[in-house]
């Protein structure tokens, strides 16, 4: 499928923009770039002997499905802005989403950098409502050239509200509903996700990374890859983060090693779970970048290939198959790449060979068709 998105990913000769100009100052020197955190040293292991897991030499294959997925609108935390104000309803919901981004750099989840036409709310026009319902129409800005369209929102009267309708008011990112005894911000992505719309463009995926950082990085938008794809896009394109907490079903004659009684200590399970959060990170990106990996470092792209032979090597790893599909109708759901056709349902398998991710896509069910 072709799009009027630009491949703004900046390749390793490309011209970047400085630090300075990214909004970054030079990280501290305990944070290194994530993608260092994929190889340990064995030292780091010694006092922990007792506690690793003890891993099966039968052969495995992984199957990966989604358990959970969030989008967070990334433009809002870039740039560092000022603490929200809590007392007024979009700093609260500001806060909030502050919060929600920050816990996912304690997990090991999967994030996806993707690119959308900017979209805003139209504050010059006015709401409409239905005659005899909670339909309210919302006018809104669609692209640079401010194109005009509608969202439709069909609430519901919350359990704390004293008033039939609401108050309406709106910003260009936000709409507050004022209930009386309760006031509701939401972004104007939040919207376009929860209602119904005529915007059924695809989102296109950037960047794939692991939320997993004690530095959080990410959320405070210190991260420079991802700076840099918000440097090369935000005049015309919103850039939001899509979280994923992955589930590994294991195909194995022992069993999973994760559910053996012996791995029940916090040391093994964590173990485990990076091994597959590693494999399953190189996979898609592998997946949605392609065999070049744009934007990445040839140390990185080594420090990858070694994770990976170590991960095959441990886990008697055949391959997985990874099933991106998500259970709603949601349009932000549906995902292209580069290297990736546009779809709500991206099927592939990926096998490894000497630290290389090999993917294939799989044949797309008929709608309707029930999940294997």
């Amino acid at each position: 499928m072709t799009s009027d998105l630009p491949d703004q990913v900046a390749g390793e000769d490309d011209q970047e923009p400085s630090l300075e100009e990214l909004g970054l100052v030079l990280p501290p020197e305990d944070a290194p770039e994530p993608f260092h955190d994929l190889l340990t040293a064995p030292e780091a292991f010694d006092d922990l002997l007792p506690l690793l897991p003890k891993r099966s030499n039968a052969r495995q294959t992984w199957r990966v499905t989604v358990s959970d997925a969030k989008y967070h609108w990334y433009d809002l935390f870039a740039g560092f802005p000022e603490r929200p104000d809590i007392r007024d309803p979009i700093g609260r919901q500001l806060r909030r989403m502050q919060f929600d981004l920050e816990a996912t750099m304690e997990k090991r989840l999967i994030y996806f950098v993707i690119n959308r036409p900017i979209v805003r709310f139209d504050h010059e026009r006015s709401v409409s409502w239905a005659f005899f319902s909670l339909k309210l129409t919302v006018p809104i800005l669609i692209g640079s050239e401010g194109k005009r369209g509608t969202v439709q929102m069909d609430l519901e009267i919350p359990f704390a509200a004293t008033f039939k309708k609401p108050i309406v008011t709106m910003t260009d990112c936000f709409i507050t509903l004022n209930w009386g005894g309760l006031v509701e911000a939401l972004s104007i992505h939040e919207v376009l996700q929860r209602y119904d719309h005529g915007l059924k463009i695809p989102s296109k995926v950037q960047y794939v990374g692991q939320t997993k950082d004690p530095a959080g990085r990410l959320a405070r938008a210190r991260l420079s890859a991802v700076q840099r794809i918000h440097y090369n896009n935000n005049d015309h394109h919103d850039l939001l983060l899509l979280v994923q907490r992955m589930q590994v079903e294991v195909l194995c004659d022992d069993g999973d090693p994760s559910e053996k009684p012996v791995n029940q200590n916090a040391v093994a399970a964590d173990m485990l779970l990076k091994d597959r959060v590693d494999a399953i990170e190189c996979a898609l990106i592998r997946y949605f970048e392609g065999p070049i990996m744009q934007g990445r470092t040839s140390r990185e792209v080594d420090v990858r290939r070694e994770r990976l032979r170590e991960i095959e090597a441990n886990n008697h790893l055949d391959g997985v198959r990874i099933d991106l599909r998500i259970d709603d109708d949601n349009p932000y759901n549906e995902l292209y790449s580069i290297a990736a056709p546009a779809s709500r349902a991206h099927i592939f398998d990926c096998t490894f060979k000497d630290g290389a991710a090999m993917t294939v896509p799989l044949p797309q069910e008929t709608p309707g068709k029930a999940r294997a």
